[in-house]
């Protein structure tokens, strides 16, 4: 079965995630070692912390981080793991992995923060992982700040709170979803089995 490394960087509680990922038909190591990351066959950055934080923590295992990524090992980013695709975020200093141009910024004061519950996905553009999931399908929010990618071209989904911002992105190996997939129900748990089923072609 497929290894998927869930990246720990001192978040709280990666339980839900990880079951989610075997429910999908991986199995699952949670750490940061180098050598985790360097024999996984796919690697997911959890959904739940800060920024400044989590990124001083990534610096240890970053390197690898970035070599995996260029091999083209699949990656999935939740929430604040997507946001670590960035370089940097208005919620504190630190520098992200920079995979991608662009920098996470606030939801506008309109709205209350955090956006939190269920909201729809407006597929702008299909990927493996969005595969048989139909466009404003529900999925579970729960943050206060979203990426801006430089190049849209990344981008896959958006999402209306307060202003339209980016929900999804896919770039070859690399995903990220700014909503929480392992608390999505049955499309959330769709959308993890499409990754597996790409970790595994």
């Amino acid at each position: 079965m497929p290894e998927v490394a869930i990246i720990d960087y001192g978040v709280g509680n990666l339980l839900s995630l990880k079951c989610a990922l075997e429910k999908a038909g991986l199995a699952t190591t949670v750490g940061l070692s180098k050598s985790q990351i360097k024999k996984a066959d796919a690697i997911a950055l959890p959904g739940v912390g800060n920024f400044s934080a989590a990124a001083a923590k990534l610096e240890a295992a970053k390197e690898e981080l970035i070599a995996a990524v260029k091999r083209g090992t699949p990656i999935l980013g939740i929430c604040l793991g997507l946001q670590l695709f960035f370089p940097e975020s208005e919620e504190g200093p630190g520098k992200g992995l920079g995979l991608f141009e662009g920098k996470t910024v606030r939801l506008p004061n309109s709205v209350k923060v955090p956006h939190m519950g269920w909201n729809t996905l407006r597929i702008v553009k299909q990927n493996e992982i969005l595969e048989g999931i139909e466009n404003e399908a529900f999925v579970y929010f729960v943050h206060s700040l979203y990426p801006a990618p430089v190049d849209e071209k990344i981008v896959c989904a958006q999402t209306d709170y307060g202003t339209t911002f980016t929900s999804a992105i896919a770039a070859k190996n690399v995903y990220g979803t700014q909503f929480h997939p392992e608390k999505s129900g049955d499309i959330g748990l769709k959308m993890l089995k499409n990754f597996a089923r790409v970790v595994t072609r």
